[in-house]
């Protein structure tokens, strides 16, 4: 390995930076709200649910949201939202935010290993990641069948981080918008880091976030002297 690279190497802040995707590397939520909602309207005809109960369920696992109901109905829900939602995705109409792809090479070309924690399952999340030509910044990627415990669970970044060989999660950085991906950060053992365009509660979220965690304006600044 050239002399520069190790020296690059051993002067970053991390040893791996993740992230999660929806409404943090590409705008995902509103396609997400409206498949939840053509779901219960597929099913039942109407939507009684609230945009802030839906919204409560971003990024966790797709079942989570449809768990109140028997079974049966869950699976139709769960069905009906699969069949919209990967028809929209099929037609890459989802955007990235502002300066994430820029931001993503910047950070690579700098020495450092970043990968993906996310929720969604492979088939949709393997969708956008194609469109977009994300893959070729990512070490690793875990989706919702790669682990038995999922969001807010810390499993999935340990078990991103052991498959890449790192073992000391406070020099992992999880980069989120919702609170399943702060208290993940959190039962990890790892940093966080949420971005300022977070739909959420960014409140709410900063409170119950690791100790440490602070927020972000762009995805450089995780490597950057203004953080």
């Amino acid at each position: 390995m050239p002399v520069f690279f190790v020296i690059i190497f051993l002067m970053n802040i991390y040893d791996l930076i993740l992230y999660d995707l929806d409404g943090t590397l590409w705008d995902s939520i509103p396609v997400i709200m409206d498949s939840f909602k053509h779901a219960y309207i597929e099913v039942f005809g109407r939507c009684d649910r609230s945009d802030s109960d839906l919204m409560s369920y971003i990024g966790r696992p797709l079942t989570d949201t449809f768990s109140m109901h028997d079974p049966e109905t869950e699976k139709k829900l769960l069905d009906s939202y699969l069949v919209y939602n990967h028809d929209l995705l099929a037609h890459d109409c989802i955007n990235l935010f502002p300066g994430v792809i820029d931001d993503l090479n910047r950070i690579k070309e700098l020495g450092y290993r970043q990968g993906v924690v996310t929720s969604k399952r492979h088939e949709s999340a393997d969708v956008t990641l194609k469109f977009k030509g994300l893959y070729d910044f990512f070490d690793v990627c875990l989706c919702k069948e790669d682990t038995e415990k999922h969001k807010p669970d810390g499993e999935p970044l340990i078990i991103a981080a052991n498959k890449l060989g790192i073992e000391d999660m406070s020099r992992v950085i999880y980069v989120g918008d919702a609170l399943p991906d702060a208290l993940c950060a959190k039962n990890a053992g790892a940093q966080f880091a949420l971005v300022s365009w977070s739909q959420m509660d960014k409140e709410d979220i900063m409170k119950k976030a690791p100790e440490g965690a602070f927020m972000i304006d762009s995805i450089f600044e995780l490597v950057s002297s203004k953080k």
